[in-house]
């Protein structure tokens, strides 16, 4: 067997070292928090326990752990919908050319480059100058959208610019009303990508930091919280708190594929039984 060239080798450790830069600070957080009572922030560990993740759940002397959780995943949960109707709104409006679609087209993208932190300030100013109540569900909603839903467009441009307009108008043929042709064939054929969407727009929103900072008024969710955390908690209980944020991001991400795998199994299933129906 003819052994591999020598830039493959070059290539294998450039990757591995590569996922110990991007999950090297995550692994190690992780190993911190299992330390005993006495633990510190810091290498060598003192025991192994899991007291801090119990201490988690106690009263803790600074901070709304759990409350800007419960803030983080309602807002997140908020942001997906949104930006998944938006995005199916939007992706179809923009198959046909109207007038200003190409200005709005920039519009949307342009929100990607501007700084996260300004994006921040200018909504929080708007919701002050305009006597609004700056908070999390409202301006931090709206400045999260800024972030998220160019990249739902984005991803819902790409899938209608493939889709194969002939399913639709089988439908209308058959004597399918517009609303029936969305919902029997557009949006099942489309689904695999809004469970993309759904997942940008979740994960996007749930660890957003700089344009949640100055929208998210009295109240701070998780990201915030964290950050406050780090200037005045000195043991490892910030430790097993990343850990299990980290984790509940993991157990989110497993979900949506599960979902996407159960959907591509139904749809399979669905497939071979038309086929022995047409036999």
């Amino acid at each position: 067997m003819e052994r591999p060239p020598r830039s493959f080798y070059v290539l294998a450790v450039f990757f591995a070292v590569f996922l110990v830069f991007l999950y090297g600070p995550t692994i190690t957080i992780a190993i911190l928090s299992f330390q005993g009572p006495q633990g510190g922030l810091t290498f060598p560990m003192r025991g192994v326990s899991l007291h801090w993740f119990f201490d988690l759940f106690e009263q803790q002397a600074v901070g709304d752990i759990w409350g800007s959780f419960r803030r983080s995943f309602a807002l997140g949960l908020m942001v997906m919908v949104t930006t998944v109707v938006v995005s199916v709104m939007g992706g179809m409006a923009f198959r046909k050319r109207f007038a200003g679609s190409t200005v709005l087209f920039y519009l949307i993208i342009t929100s990607l480059v501007i700084p996260s932190i300004l994006i921040s300030l200018g909504v929080g100013l708007i919701f002050s100058q305009a006597g609004l109540n700056v908070h999390w569900s409202t301006s931090g909603f709206g400045s999260q959208l800024t972030w998220t839903l160019p990249f739902g467009l984005l991803i819902m441009f790409a899938v209608f610019n493939r889709f194969d307009s002939s399913y639709e108008e089988a439908a209308r043929d058959l004597g399918a009303s517009p609303w029936q042709t969305v919902r029997h064939v557009v949006l099942p054929i489309i689904a695999p990508s809004l469970i993309g969407v759904a997942l940008f727009g979740f994960t996007l929103s749930y660890d957003e930091f700089a344009r949640t900072l100055l929208t998210a008024g009295s109240y701070n969710t998780l990201p915030l919280e964290i950050f406050g955390m780090t200037t005045n908690v000195t043991t490892p209980v910030i430790f097993a708190l990343g850990t299990l944020t980290t984790a509940f991001s993991f157990l989110v991400i497993g979900a949506f594929i599960l979902l996407f795998w159960i959907m591509g199994k139904r749809r399979a299933r669905q497939g071979s039984d038309a086929g022995q129906g047409m036999v």
